[in-house]
This record gives C-alpha cells, sequence and structure tokens, in this order.
C-alpha cells in the first residue's frame, strides 16, 4: 500500500475538527478502523491570558511539517493525514491545533498523533507570544522541558 499524502494547511480561521473528520471518512469510505483526532486549545491561564499571537515564516513553516507528516506516514500504516496549525491572535477556549490521523488500527493513529503532536509543541517553527488579560503584551512562550522530554521518545 503507498503512503497517503499528508494533508497540512497553515491559517488564521478557525477550523472545524467535526467537518475535518467527515471529510477523512467520505475520503476512506469505510476503510479505516480508526481515526484519532487531536484539538489544542488556547487556554486563559487561569484568567490571565487574554489572546495568543502565533507567528510564523509562510512556506517554511508549512514545509516542515509536511516534511514531518510524510515522516509519520512512513513510519506508521496510516490512511489518511490531516494536520491544521492557526496563526494570528487566538483567543482562550479557540483551536489552535488540529491533528487528525486514520489508520486501520487504533495503534498506528494514537502514535502517529502523538509524534505529530510532540513535534509540533516543541520544533515546528511558530512563535507564540502572550497578551494579557491586563492589556500587556506579555513575553514568548518557551517549549515546556516536559514536552521536550515526550518528544525525544520518537529520535
Amino acid at each position: 500500500m503507498t503512503a497517503p499524502a499528508p494533508s497540512v494547511a497553515i491559517q488564521a480561521e478557525p477550523f472545524d475538527t467535526a467537518a475535518e473528520i467527515a471529510r477523512i471518512g467520505a475520503e476512506l469510505g469505510g476503510r479505516a478502523g480508526a481515526v484519532v483526532t487531536f484539538t489544542g486549545l488556547c487556554r486563559d491561564e487561569a484568567g490571565r491570558l487574554a489572546a495568543l499571537e502565533l507567528e510564523h515564516y509562510p512556506g517554511m513553516a508549512e514545509a516542515e511539517i509536511q516534511r514531518v507528516a510524510e515522516e509519520a506516514v512512513t513510519r506508521w500504516p496510516l490512511q489518511a493525514m490531516r494536520v491544521i496549525h492557526r496563526h494570528g491572535r487566538v483567543l482562550p477556549g479557540d483551536g489552535i491545533v488540529l491533528v487528525v490521523t486514520a489508520s486501520s488500527h487504533r495503534v498506528a493513529a494514537f502514535e502517529a498523533a502523538n509524534f505529530l503532536m510532540d513535534y509540533l509543541k516543541t520544533r515546528a517553527p511558530f512563535w507564540k507570544r502572550e497578551h494579557l488579560a491586563d492589556g500587556t503584551t506579555g513575553g514568548w512562550v518557551e517549549a515546556a522541558a516536559h514536552d521536550d522530554a515526550a518528544a525525544e521518545r520518537w529520535s
């Protein structure tokens, strides 16, 4: 079986998780045994955060995420994959990232989704700046040590 071409998008607009799942389901026509989704949301950090501003280098970010997504479809027997990452200003409760993986069996779908999220949390070329509820602009957000440790398992 030929590995599917992953679908990667970087966009300012919100995404529709249910529509993305339905699209993959329609494309696969009943061949998948598992569809795993992960939606990363913007947190309000206990009321401290008003928004996150996500920046990226257009073209470079898409190419790098596409490269890692293609690595995932060579490591696991996936039937479909969709990765969407937002940029611009994102409010608490809004989706920032969506990963959808489909496979004949759940383990491959879960592992591929975990692999992609570990990469996106630690190495994807995005920069996040906090906008605080008091009206000030906070600092740039660094990857957390536990996220770096989680990503190391795929090396």
